[in-house]
């Protein structure tokens, strides 16, 4: 598994991986169109990732995204937040998740970050359990509100 920064060509396998799961199959769409402008609109942030875990044979097997975010509090901490992580389902399970972890903490760590944070869907109780054996901390309540 080879983890490297994502392409215009790989975003419908992304879709399909953001899809891939009870959450993502009702509120993904297929108009490619919209992820096609997301994605180039990502690129030209600089500070914004999308990351895939591909295997040798060049299939996409994982995907998540990275921002690096500069700010004042813990003593002007800069941090990487980890957003859309997923695993393709066939492949849950095979330790795929914990390179993908590693792989995002070695970048935030490049990155010059002291600190990685992420956000779940409460109803991911299993995605609960897996980020507390790699080492992260339910710290927080996090508040999200529509603005559609």
């Amino acid at each position: 598994m080879k983890f490297r920064e994502a392409n215009r060509e790989d975003v419908p396998e992304i879709v399909r991986l953001l899809s891939d799961d009870i959450l993502g199959r009702t509120r993904e769409h297929q108009d490619m169109e919209r992820y096609l402008t997301a994605f180039d609109q990502m690129q030209l942030e600089g500070q914004n990732h999308l990351i895939v875990g591909e295997h040798t044979d060049g299939t996409i097997a994982a995907t998540y995204q990275i921002t690096f975010i500069s700010g004042l509090s813990l003593s002007a901490a800069r941090r990487a937040q980890i957003e859309s992580v997923r695993v393709d389902s066939a492949r849950r399970g095979d330790g795929v998740g914990g390179l993908l972890l590693g792989d995002a903490e070695a970048r935030a760590r490049a990155g010059g970050c002291r600190l990685v944070q992420l956000t779940m869907n409460t109803a991911r109780t299993d995605s609960h359990r897996f980020y507390t054996r790699h080492g992260f901390t339910p710290s927080h309540t996090g508040f999200k509100k529509s603005l559609d």
